[in-house]
């Protein structure tokens, strides 16, 4: 679509929102499929990861008016409670990926 949203009509506007919710469910998916992706990879690679996935989740919820903490926006993107899956799966940084994230995160 070459229109803005905001000349969408309501319908249009339902089925972007649609398509939107799905890809993000779709990229959740995606994101449990390959808990081999390491949030510090996902940060040094792309600049983000699944915990700035539950950061963007809590504060869009919270401009709606809705109450979501920090715990229960990470469930939803971790598909199960953060602890549990960082006992699983987190494996230690390396010494080289905190390098590479020092470097790419000086001011």
């Amino acid at each position: 679509m070459t229109e803005s949203k905001t000349d969408l009509t309501t319908n249009e506007h339902e089925t972007v929102t649609d398509i939107e919710a799905a890809v993000f469910r779709r990229l959740l998916k995606h994101l449990d499929e390959r808990k081999d992706a390491q949030n510090i990879d996902l940060m040094n690679l792309a600049g983000f990861c699944r915990n700035c996935l539950s950061k963007w989740y809590m504060a869009e919820a919270e401009a709606r008016g809705v109450d979501v903490d920090y715990d229960a926006a990470r469930e939803r993107v971790y598909g199960e409670p953060y602890a549990d899956w960082k006992e699983k799966y987190q494996q230690e940084a390396t010494a080289e990926q905190l390098d590479k994230f020092k470097d790419s995160h000086k001011h």
